[in-house]
Protein backbone atom coordinates (compact mmCIF):
# COMPACT_ATOMS: atom_id res chain seq x y z
CA UNK A 1 0.00 0.00 0.00
CA UNK A 2 1.48 3.49 -0.82
CA UNK A 3 1.65 6.51 1.57
CA UNK A 4 -0.96 7.85 -0.02
CA UNK A 5 -3.61 5.44 0.28
CA UNK A 6 -2.55 4.64 3.74
CA UNK A 7 -3.06 8.21 4.57
CA UNK A 8 -6.84 7.76 3.29
CA UNK A 9 -7.92 4.60 5.02
CA UNK A 10 -6.19 6.49 7.99
CA UNK A 11 -8.67 9.12 7.16
CA UNK A 12 -11.49 6.69 8.17
CA UNK A 13 -10.34 6.88 11.67
CA UNK A 14 -10.92 10.74 11.50
CA UNK A 15 -14.15 10.17 10.30
CA UNK A 16 -15.84 6.71 10.10
CA UNK A 17 -17.37 6.98 6.64
CA UNK A 18 -21.18 5.27 7.46
CA UNK A 19 -21.15 8.53 10.43
CA UNK A 20 -21.11 10.91 7.93
CA UNK A 21 -25.14 10.31 7.81
CA UNK A 22 -25.51 11.68 10.85
CA UNK A 23 -27.20 14.78 11.00
CA UNK A 24 -28.62 16.94 14.45
CA UNK A 25 -30.16 20.50 14.17
CA UNK A 26 -29.35 20.60 17.80
CA UNK A 27 -25.11 21.07 16.88
CA UNK A 28 -26.06 24.76 15.79
CA UNK A 29 -24.76 27.68 17.78
CA UNK A 30 -26.25 29.67 15.33
CA UNK A 31 -29.52 29.89 14.09
CA UNK A 32 -30.23 29.19 10.09
CA UNK A 33 -32.17 32.61 10.13
CA UNK A 34 -29.41 34.68 12.25
CA UNK A 35 -25.95 33.07 9.61
CA UNK A 36 -28.32 34.88 6.90
CA UNK A 37 -28.99 38.15 8.56
CA UNK A 38 -25.21 37.89 9.37
CA UNK A 39 -24.43 38.03 5.48
CA UNK A 40 -26.45 41.84 5.44
CA UNK A 41 -23.19 43.39 5.64
CA UNK A 42 -21.28 42.68 2.74
CA UNK A 43 -25.07 43.08 0.66
CA UNK A 44 -26.61 46.32 -0.83
CA UNK A 45 -29.43 47.21 1.98
CA UNK A 46 -31.52 47.64 -1.31
CA UNK A 47 -31.80 44.57 -2.57
CA UNK A 48 -32.09 42.14 0.39
CA UNK A 49 -35.82 42.03 0.14
CA UNK A 50 -35.41 41.06 -3.25
CA UNK A 51 -32.60 38.31 -2.03
CA UNK A 52 -35.28 37.18 0.90
CA UNK A 53 -38.11 36.93 -1.52
CA UNK A 54 -36.48 34.65 -3.48
CA UNK A 55 -35.11 32.43 -1.26
CA UNK A 56 -38.59 32.33 0.35
CA UNK A 57 -40.06 31.10 -3.09
CA UNK A 58 -39.11 27.54 -2.65
CA UNK A 59 -37.08 25.13 -0.82
CA UNK A 60 -34.63 25.03 -3.58
CA UNK A 61 -34.39 28.82 -4.08
CA UNK A 62 -33.36 28.47 -0.15
CA UNK A 63 -30.64 25.78 -0.53
CA UNK A 64 -28.90 27.65 -3.23
CA UNK A 65 -29.08 31.22 -1.11
CA UNK A 66 -28.09 29.17 1.92
CA UNK A 67 -24.28 28.10 1.09
CA UNK A 68 -23.59 29.94 4.59
CA UNK A 69 -26.25 28.21 6.40
CA UNK A 70 -24.63 24.97 5.42
CA UNK A 71 -21.09 25.80 5.29
CA UNK A 72 -21.88 25.91 9.51
CA UNK A 73 -23.29 22.87 9.35
CA UNK A 74 -20.78 20.72 7.75
CA UNK A 75 -18.14 22.18 9.64
CA UNK A 76 -20.03 20.89 12.53
CA UNK A 77 -18.93 17.40 12.13
CA UNK A 78 -15.79 16.15 11.86
CA UNK A 79 -14.39 15.46 7.95
CA UNK A 80 -12.03 13.44 6.53
CA UNK A 81 -8.70 15.95 6.06
CA UNK A 82 -8.78 14.85 2.42
CA UNK A 83 -7.97 18.24 1.24
CA UNK A 84 -9.05 19.82 -1.96
CA UNK A 85 -9.87 22.70 -3.92
CA UNK A 86 -13.81 22.77 -2.69
CA UNK A 87 -16.39 24.56 -5.44
CA UNK A 88 -18.03 25.55 -2.39
CA UNK A 89 -21.00 25.63 -4.11
CA UNK A 90 -21.57 22.07 -5.87
CA UNK A 91 -25.43 21.89 -6.41
CA UNK A 92 -26.71 19.97 -9.53
CA UNK A 93 -27.00 23.13 -11.28
CA UNK A 94 -23.98 24.59 -11.18
CA UNK A 95 -23.02 21.85 -12.99
CA UNK A 96 -23.21 22.56 -17.06
CA UNK A 97 -21.80 23.16 -20.60
CA UNK A 98 -19.10 25.65 -21.37
CA UNK A 99 -16.67 26.68 -24.25
CA UNK A 100 -13.23 26.18 -23.77
CA UNK A 101 -10.72 28.71 -25.42
CA UNK A 102 -10.75 26.31 -28.42
CA UNK A 103 -14.51 26.32 -28.74
CA UNK A 104 -15.34 23.05 -27.55
CA UNK A 105 -18.27 22.60 -25.06
CA UNK A 106 -16.85 21.17 -22.08
CA UNK A 107 -18.94 19.95 -18.77
CA UNK A 108 -17.97 21.13 -15.79
CA UNK A 109 -19.07 23.32 -12.51
CA UNK A 110 -19.50 27.00 -13.61
CA UNK A 111 -20.01 29.36 -10.42
CA UNK A 112 -17.15 29.42 -7.35
CA UNK A 113 -17.90 32.13 -5.50
CA UNK A 114 -17.07 30.30 -2.17
CA UNK A 115 -14.16 27.69 -3.06
CA UNK A 116 -11.67 27.06 -0.56
CA UNK A 117 -9.21 24.46 -0.19
CA UNK A 118 -11.41 22.17 2.69
CA UNK A 119 -12.22 18.59 2.53
CA UNK A 120 -13.87 16.49 -0.27
CA UNK A 121 -16.77 15.44 1.13
CA UNK A 122 -17.96 18.69 1.88
CA UNK A 123 -18.67 19.31 -1.90
CA UNK A 124 -20.46 15.55 -2.18
CA UNK A 125 -22.52 16.28 0.61
CA UNK A 126 -24.00 19.97 -1.12
CA UNK A 127 -24.45 18.14 -4.36
CA UNK A 128 -26.38 14.91 -3.10
CA UNK A 129 -28.23 17.40 -1.04
CA UNK A 130 -29.07 19.11 -3.54
CA UNK A 131 -30.22 16.15 -6.08
CA UNK A 132 -33.34 15.48 -3.34
CA UNK A 133 -33.92 19.31 -3.03
CA UNK A 134 -34.68 19.43 -6.56
CA UNK A 135 -35.93 16.33 -7.27
CA UNK A 136 -38.81 17.84 -5.01
CA UNK A 137 -39.06 20.67 -6.44
CA UNK A 138 -39.91 19.42 -9.41
CA UNK A 139 -41.99 16.47 -8.33
CA UNK A 140 -39.67 13.45 -9.35
CA UNK A 141 -40.71 10.19 -7.51
CA UNK A 142 -38.74 9.40 -4.83
CA UNK A 143 -37.33 6.06 -6.00
CA UNK A 144 -35.56 8.46 -9.00
CA UNK A 145 -34.60 11.25 -6.68
CA UNK A 146 -32.48 8.35 -4.99
CA UNK A 147 -31.35 7.04 -7.87
CA UNK A 148 -29.72 9.88 -8.99
CA UNK A 149 -28.35 10.59 -5.53
CA UNK A 150 -26.93 7.26 -5.31
CA UNK A 151 -25.77 7.57 -9.35
CA UNK A 152 -23.89 10.74 -8.28
CA UNK A 153 -22.19 9.63 -5.58
CA UNK A 154 -21.35 5.95 -7.74
CA UNK A 155 -19.85 8.44 -10.36
CA UNK A 156 -17.57 10.20 -8.22
CA UNK A 157 -16.15 6.78 -6.41
CA UNK A 158 -15.64 5.16 -9.61
CA UNK A 159 -14.24 8.22 -11.48
CA UNK A 160 -12.06 8.83 -8.55
CA UNK A 161 -10.57 5.37 -8.20
CA UNK A 162 -9.84 5.90 -12.03
CA UNK A 163 -8.09 9.02 -11.55
CA UNK A 164 -6.04 7.03 -8.80
CA UNK A 165 -4.86 5.12 -11.62
CA UNK A 166 -3.97 7.98 -13.56
CA UNK A 167 -0.74 10.10 -14.57
CA UNK A 168 -0.69 13.60 -13.08
CA UNK A 169 -0.47 15.09 -16.51
CA UNK A 170 -3.46 12.58 -17.75
CA UNK A 171 -5.62 13.74 -14.82
CA UNK A 172 -4.90 17.39 -15.72
CA UNK A 173 -5.41 17.12 -19.47
CA UNK A 174 -8.81 14.90 -18.64
CA UNK A 175 -12.40 16.89 -19.77
CA UNK A 176 -15.72 15.45 -19.94
CA UNK A 177 -17.23 16.63 -23.40
CA UNK A 178 -20.79 17.63 -24.53
CA UNK A 179 -21.78 14.01 -25.30
CA UNK A 180 -21.42 12.49 -22.20
CA UNK A 181 -24.32 13.94 -20.63
CA UNK A 182 -26.22 12.51 -23.08
CA UNK A 183 -24.64 9.01 -22.61
CA UNK A 184 -27.19 6.50 -21.53
CA UNK A 185 -30.67 8.17 -22.62
CA UNK A 186 -33.10 7.06 -25.52
CA UNK A 187 -32.09 7.84 -28.81
CA UNK A 188 -35.39 10.45 -29.52
CA UNK A 189 -34.80 11.75 -26.13
CA UNK A 190 -30.96 12.27 -26.81
CA UNK A 191 -31.38 13.80 -29.76
CA UNK A 192 -33.85 16.34 -28.64
CA UNK A 193 -31.64 16.95 -26.44
CA UNK A 194 -28.71 17.58 -28.45
CA UNK A 195 -30.54 20.01 -31.06
CA UNK A 196 -31.23 21.88 -27.58
CA UNK A 197 -27.87 21.78 -26.62
CA UNK A 198 -26.64 23.18 -30.50
CA UNK A 199 -29.75 25.59 -30.61
CA UNK A 200 -28.45 27.03 -27.22
CA UNK A 201 -24.76 26.78 -27.98
CA UNK A 202 -25.88 29.18 -30.52
CA UNK A 203 -27.76 31.70 -29.02
CA UNK A 204 -25.71 32.50 -25.78
CA UNK A 205 -22.93 33.94 -27.36
CA UNK A 206 -22.09 37.51 -27.90
CA UNK A 207 -24.31 38.19 -30.86
CA UNK A 208 -26.88 35.96 -29.26
CA UNK A 209 -26.88 38.18 -25.96
CA UNK A 210 -26.67 41.66 -28.73
CA UNK A 211 -29.93 40.60 -29.84
CA UNK A 212 -31.65 40.04 -26.83
CA UNK A 213 -30.42 43.03 -24.91
CA UNK A 214 -28.85 45.61 -26.81
CA UNK A 215 -31.05 48.71 -28.15
CA UNK A 216 -29.97 51.83 -30.27
CA UNK A 217 -30.21 54.98 -28.72
CA UNK A 218 -29.06 58.92 -30.09
CA UNK A 219 -27.08 56.37 -32.49
CA UNK A 220 -25.32 54.85 -29.89
CA UNK A 221 -25.89 50.87 -28.63
CA UNK A 222 -26.96 50.53 -25.00
CA UNK A 223 -27.75 47.64 -22.43
CA UNK A 224 -31.57 47.16 -21.96
CA UNK A 225 -32.67 44.73 -19.07
CA UNK A 226 -35.95 43.85 -17.59
CA UNK A 227 -36.61 45.93 -14.28
CA UNK A 228 -35.89 42.70 -12.07
CA UNK A 229 -32.80 42.15 -13.80
CA UNK A 230 -30.74 45.59 -13.34
CA UNK A 231 -30.52 48.34 -10.99
CA UNK A 232 -30.21 51.94 -11.56
CA UNK A 233 -28.21 54.03 -8.93
CA UNK A 234 -28.75 57.32 -10.76
CA UNK A 235 -25.10 57.31 -11.27
CA UNK A 236 -23.92 60.23 -14.11
CA UNK A 237 -22.47 58.24 -16.96
CA UNK A 238 -19.06 59.97 -16.51
CA UNK A 239 -18.60 58.67 -13.10
CA UNK A 240 -19.66 55.32 -14.00
CA UNK A 241 -16.71 55.78 -16.57
CA UNK A 242 -14.77 56.42 -14.71
CA UNK A 243 -15.51 53.32 -11.78
CA UNK A 244 -15.17 51.44 -14.99
CA UNK A 245 -11.63 52.85 -15.44
CA UNK A 246 -10.30 52.26 -12.42
CA UNK A 247 -11.61 48.51 -12.67
CA UNK A 248 -10.04 48.22 -16.10
CA UNK A 249 -6.64 49.27 -14.92
CA UNK A 250 -6.96 46.78 -11.96
CA UNK A 251 -8.45 44.04 -14.46
CA UNK A 252 -4.92 44.48 -16.22
CA UNK A 253 -2.71 43.16 -13.90
CA UNK A 254 -4.54 40.28 -13.31
CA UNK A 255 -4.44 38.35 -17.04
CA UNK A 256 -1.27 37.52 -19.02
CA UNK A 257 0.50 39.82 -21.20
CA UNK A 258 -0.72 38.74 -24.26
CA UNK A 259 -4.59 38.66 -23.25
CA UNK A 260 -3.71 42.30 -22.78
CA UNK A 261 -2.79 43.10 -26.15
CA UNK A 262 -6.69 41.59 -26.78
CA UNK A 263 -8.40 43.49 -24.40
CA UNK A 264 -6.67 46.86 -25.60
CA UNK A 265 -8.40 46.72 -28.58
CA UNK A 266 -11.66 47.05 -27.37
CA UNK A 267 -13.97 50.16 -26.18
CA UNK A 268 -16.42 50.38 -23.60
CA UNK A 269 -20.05 51.44 -24.71
CA UNK A 270 -22.12 51.21 -22.03
CA UNK A 271 -22.15 50.02 -18.41
CA UNK A 272 -25.49 48.38 -16.21
CA UNK A 273 -25.65 47.35 -12.95
CA UNK A 274 -26.97 44.07 -12.71
CA UNK A 275 -29.28 41.69 -10.32
CA UNK A 276 -28.42 38.03 -10.88
CA UNK A 277 -29.47 34.89 -9.09
CA UNK A 278 -30.56 34.13 -5.55
CA UNK A 279 -27.47 33.59 -3.64
CA UNK A 280 -25.91 36.73 -4.81
CA UNK A 281 -28.47 39.11 -4.93
CA UNK A 282 -27.51 41.74 -3.03
CA UNK A 283 -23.55 41.67 -4.15
CA UNK A 284 -22.72 43.87 -6.68
CA UNK A 285 -22.62 42.69 -10.41
CA UNK A 286 -21.81 45.19 -13.61
CA UNK A 287 -22.08 44.25 -17.23
CA UNK A 288 -20.52 45.93 -19.67
CA UNK A 289 -20.19 46.29 -23.27
CA UNK A 290 -17.61 46.27 -25.33
CA UNK A 291 -16.91 46.88 -28.72
CA UNK A 292 -13.71 46.01 -30.96
CA UNK A 293 -12.02 48.34 -32.42
CA UNK A 294 -12.87 46.82 -36.31
CA UNK A 295 -16.70 47.50 -35.29
CA UNK A 296 -17.56 44.44 -35.86
CA UNK A 297 -16.95 42.20 -32.71
CA UNK A 298 -19.11 42.60 -29.28
CA UNK A 299 -18.13 41.36 -26.18
CA UNK A 300 -20.55 40.95 -22.85
CA UNK A 301 -18.04 41.83 -19.70
CA UNK A 302 -19.32 40.67 -15.91
CA UNK A 303 -17.72 42.02 -13.29
CA UNK A 304 -18.97 40.02 -10.19
CA UNK A 305 -18.13 41.33 -6.52
CA UNK A 306 -16.25 38.64 -3.88
CA UNK A 307 -16.21 38.61 -0.61
CA UNK A 308 -14.76 36.18 1.99
CA UNK A 309 -15.93 32.55 1.66
CA UNK A 310 -18.52 31.11 3.89
CA UNK A 311 -16.35 28.57 4.69
CA UNK A 312 -13.28 30.78 5.88
CA UNK A 313 -14.86 31.29 9.17
CA UNK A 314 -14.43 27.13 9.74
CA UNK A 315 -11.33 26.74 7.61
CA UNK A 316 -9.43 29.51 8.18
CA UNK A 317 -8.80 32.69 5.76
CA UNK A 318 -8.03 32.35 2.23
CA UNK A 319 -4.04 32.88 0.99
CA UNK A 320 -5.76 35.37 -1.05
CA UNK A 321 -6.03 38.81 0.04
CA UNK A 322 -8.20 39.87 -2.72
CA UNK A 323 -11.70 37.93 -2.47
CA UNK A 324 -11.42 37.63 -6.46
CA UNK A 325 -8.13 36.38 -6.76
CA UNK A 326 -9.88 33.40 -4.78
CA UNK A 327 -12.46 32.99 -6.97
CA UNK A 328 -10.45 32.59 -10.20
CA UNK A 329 -7.61 30.76 -8.63
CA UNK A 330 -9.77 28.30 -7.63
CA UNK A 331 -11.71 28.29 -11.19
CA UNK A 332 -8.71 27.91 -12.98
CA UNK A 333 -7.65 24.46 -10.47
CA UNK A 334 -10.52 22.92 -10.86
CA UNK A 335 -11.54 23.39 -14.81
CA UNK A 336 -10.90 21.27 -17.37
CA UNK A 337 -10.40 24.67 -19.46
CA UNK A 338 -11.35 28.40 -17.91
CA UNK A 339 -12.95 31.76 -19.73
CA UNK A 340 -9.55 33.23 -21.66
CA UNK A 341 -10.73 36.94 -19.90
CA UNK A 342 -11.22 35.59 -16.24
CA UNK A 343 -9.60 37.91 -14.04
CA UNK A 344 -9.84 39.70 -10.58
CA UNK A 345 -9.71 43.59 -9.44
CA UNK A 346 -10.07 46.52 -6.48
CA UNK A 347 -11.80 48.83 -6.84
CA UNK A 348 -11.64 50.89 -3.41
CA UNK A 349 -12.51 48.50 -0.31
CA UNK A 350 -14.53 46.44 -2.59
CA UNK A 351 -13.09 43.04 -4.81
CA UNK A 352 -14.22 41.36 -7.73
CA UNK A 353 -14.00 38.96 -10.56
CA UNK A 354 -14.20 39.19 -13.98
CA UNK A 355 -16.00 36.84 -17.08
CA UNK A 356 -17.56 36.95 -20.38
CA UNK A 357 -20.91 36.82 -19.86
CA UNK A 358 -22.63 33.83 -21.20
CA UNK A 359 -20.59 33.03 -24.41
CA UNK A 360 -22.03 29.61 -24.82
CA UNK A 361 -22.64 28.83 -21.50
CA UNK A 362 -25.60 26.47 -21.26
CA UNK A 363 -27.01 26.04 -18.02
CA UNK A 364 -29.89 23.46 -17.49
CA UNK A 365 -32.93 24.07 -15.17
CA UNK A 366 -34.55 21.90 -13.25
CA UNK A 367 -37.15 21.11 -15.20
CA UNK A 368 -35.17 20.05 -18.07
CA UNK A 369 -32.71 17.57 -16.40
CA UNK A 370 -36.01 16.21 -14.14
CA UNK A 371 -36.50 13.75 -17.10
CA UNK A 372 -33.31 12.16 -16.94
CA UNK A 373 -32.27 13.18 -13.52
CA UNK A 374 -29.74 9.71 -12.49
CA UNK A 375 -27.83 10.70 -15.61
CA UNK A 376 -27.20 14.35 -15.33
CA UNK A 377 -26.55 13.54 -11.93
CA UNK A 378 -23.76 10.77 -12.81
CA UNK A 379 -22.07 13.57 -14.80
CA UNK A 380 -22.01 15.61 -12.44
CA UNK A 381 -20.30 13.25 -9.60
CA UNK A 382 -17.84 12.69 -12.45
CA UNK A 383 -17.16 16.10 -13.00
CA UNK A 384 -16.82 17.25 -9.20
CA UNK A 385 -14.13 14.00 -8.93
CA UNK A 386 -11.90 15.47 -12.11
CA UNK A 387 -12.06 18.65 -10.35
CA UNK A 388 -11.08 17.22 -6.89
CA UNK A 389 -8.17 15.00 -8.30
CA UNK A 390 -6.59 18.06 -10.01
CA UNK A 391 -6.78 19.58 -6.95
CA UNK A 392 -6.31 16.89 -4.06
CA UNK A 393 -5.09 13.41 -3.63
CA UNK A 394 -6.89 10.73 -5.49
CA UNK A 395 -5.03 8.43 -4.19
CA UNK A 396 -5.67 9.06 -0.72
CA UNK A 397 -9.38 10.00 -1.25
CA UNK A 398 -9.60 6.94 -3.34
CA UNK A 399 -8.31 4.75 -0.54
CA UNK A 400 -10.91 6.69 2.05
CA UNK A 401 -13.88 5.54 0.04
CA UNK A 402 -13.03 2.91 -0.85
CA UNK A 403 -15.05 -0.63 -2.37
CA UNK A 404 -17.83 -1.07 -0.01
CA UNK A 405 -21.05 1.34 0.25
CA UNK A 406 -19.80 2.59 3.44
CA UNK A 407 -19.25 5.93 2.25
CA UNK A 408 -22.19 5.74 -0.25
CA UNK A 409 -24.19 5.73 3.23
CA UNK A 410 -22.68 7.79 4.90
CA UNK A 411 -23.31 10.53 2.21
CA UNK A 412 -26.80 9.30 0.75
CA UNK A 413 -28.28 9.42 4.57
CA UNK A 414 -26.93 12.62 5.65
CA UNK A 415 -28.28 14.55 2.34
CA UNK A 416 -31.58 12.74 2.95
CA UNK A 417 -31.73 14.61 6.61
CA UNK A 418 -30.45 17.70 5.35
CA UNK A 419 -32.72 17.56 2.62
CA UNK A 420 -35.74 17.57 4.72
CA UNK A 421 -33.60 20.22 7.06
CA UNK A 422 -33.57 22.81 4.09
CA UNK A 423 -37.49 22.68 3.97
CA UNK A 424 -37.66 23.25 7.62
CA UNK A 425 -35.38 26.16 7.08
CA UNK A 426 -37.15 27.22 4.31
CA UNK A 427 -40.47 27.44 6.25
CA UNK A 428 -39.09 28.82 8.80
CA UNK A 429 -38.14 31.88 6.67
CA UNK A 430 -41.09 31.84 5.41
CA UNK A 431 -42.67 32.33 8.97
CA UNK A 432 -40.07 35.56 9.80
CA UNK A 433 -41.51 37.22 6.52
CA UNK A 434 -45.19 36.70 7.53
CA UNK A 435 -44.36 37.58 10.90
CA UNK A 436 -42.53 40.80 9.77
CA UNK A 437 -39.62 40.21 11.38
CA UNK A 438 -37.81 39.71 7.55
CA UNK A 439 -38.68 41.92 5.01
CA UNK A 440 -39.37 40.53 1.79
CA UNK A 441 -40.16 42.04 -1.67
CA UNK A 442 -43.77 41.28 -2.94
CA UNK A 443 -42.10 39.83 -6.41
CA UNK A 444 -38.88 37.81 -6.17
CA UNK A 445 -38.57 37.29 -10.04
Amino acid sequence: MSADAAEGRRARKRAPRRGAAYWDPAVREVSALQRLRAQEAVRDPQLLPLRYARMASSPWAYLRGAAAVMAADLAAAPHSGLQVQMCGDAHILNFGLWASPERRLLFDARDFDETLPGPFEWDIKRLVTSIYVLASAEGVADQVASDAARAAIASYQTSMAQYASMGELDVWYDHITSDVPLAGLSSTFAKEAAQTIEKQSKKRTHEGVARQLLVTENGRRRISLEPLKRLDEGIHPDERARSYDQLFETYLASIPPHLRRLIHRFERVDTVRQIVGVGSVGMRVWLHLMEGDSGRQLVFFQAKQACASVYEEFLGPSEFDNAGQRVVAGQRLMQSASDIFLGHMRVGNEDYYARQFRDMKIIPSGQQISGYLPQFSAVCGRALAKAHARSGDPTAIAAYIGNSDAFAAGINGFAVAYAQQTHNDHADLQLAISSGAVTAAERPW
